[in-house]
């Protein structure tokens, strides 16, 4: 090397080094924020895919019973109990729940078992919207999920809420989301 030449640097300055540290902390940040988000959609879309399996095997019941829903005291709240003693025959709400659906794998995606709370609209004109004591607080963002699915007779979905219909076979089912505020989707 001749006297006044300087020899090349090879390798990565300090400041180099924290840049791609810093944009590497970044991304994984934003992955770390986004992933929980990902996950609630996702749950979200799962239980709208069980809503939607619970009104066609509402309309299998209709169809083997001539267009009825099933019946029985109302307003009236069936837990999912996989042990149920199904020792006599009927066409209620609690039988019907445990006649058609695989109770083990029937289950909100957080693994608890969905329930059922079944009334009637109660409302006074058709496209009103549905009041009952067993329906939950619409307005409420706070409204817990406690895994129940409201199954409404005789009213159809306006958005996420149920209003009064003049099909009495007719049925809304509404359910609180992770991320989506409440679902409604009807027969």
């Amino acid at each position: 090397m001749k006297k006044g030449e300087m020899k090349e640097k090879t390798g990565f300055t300090i400041i180099e080094v924290a840049l791609v540290l810093a944009i590497a902390g970044l991304i994984f940040l934003m992955v770390f924020l986004a992933l929980p988000a990902l996950r609630a959609t996702q749950r979200d879309t799962e239980r709208r895919e069980d809503i939607m399996s619970f009104l066609e095997n509402v309309k299998k019941f209709q169809n083997n019973n001539r267009g009825a829903l099933p019946g029985g005291t109302l307003p009236t709240i069936i837990s999912g109990n996989a042990s149920w003693d199904n020792t006599t025959s009927g066409s209620t709400w609690e039988h019907f729940y445990h006649d058609y659906f695989d109770l083990d794998k029937f289950m909100d995606p957080v693994g608890e078992r969905y329930q059922l709370s079944v009334f009637e609209c109660g409302a006074d004109e058709v496209g009103s919207k549905c009041t009952s004591d067993q329906l939950p607080d619409y307005d409420n963002v706070f409204f817990p999920n406690d895994y129940t699915m409201y199954v409404v007779i005789g009213a159809s979905c306006d958005g996420s809420v149920a209003v009064a219909t003049a099909n009495p076979r007719k049925i809304a089912v509404m359910y609180r989301m992770e991320r989506a505020g409440f679902y409604c989707s009807n027969s």
